[in-house]
């Protein structure tokens, strides 16, 4: 084997399909194209969500419902959580920083603390809200919440 008589596996390399070269070809004519209509024409692109002439699905359905451009998304995060985390990393304070390393949320997030659990820990929590029972459950633990 040299280089001169390298060949590819049979079957592996197929000639492409030369449409437009004239009658004797076999794709000559119309090029695959089929007869007339806007599909035959060069520059033809059909628009998003056309079809055919019947009324769109975008504009068969009613526009409903609104987004309020205040609402502000929390990550809630259960004082069970901060209870565990705590524990297993005998932590006394616990901020954005602790719930990220431990995989929570993530930098864009912010953090609302709820009440869902018990605190035993003597815990220093940093977050973006508080739910009352959160902020009750944590000062009576003995502990404090800083508001960021």
């Amino acid at each position: 084997m040299e280089l001169h008589n390298l060949t590819p596996a049979a079957g592996s390399v197929k000639t492409a399909k030369r449409v437009g070269r004239g009658a004797g070809s076999g794709l000559g004519g119309t090029s695959t194209r089929g007869h007339k209509g806007a599909k035959s024409r060069s520059g033809y692109s059909k628009k998003i969500g056309f079809e055919g002439g019947q009324m769109p699905m975008q504009r068969r359905l009613p526009k409903f419902g609104f987004k309020n451009i205040n609402h502000v998304e929390y990550k809630a995060i259960n004082l069970s959580t901060l209870q565990a985390l705590a524990e297993a990393k005998k932590l006394e304070k616990i901020g954005l920083q602790e719930l990220r390393e431990a995989g929570f949320v993530n930098k864009s997030m912010l953090v609302k603390i709820l009440g869902n659990g018990a605190l035993t820990s003597r815990l220093t929590v940093e977050a973006h809200a508080f739910s009352k029972k959160a902020e009750e459950a944590i000062t009576a633990a003995g502990g404090q919440i800083v508001k960021l």
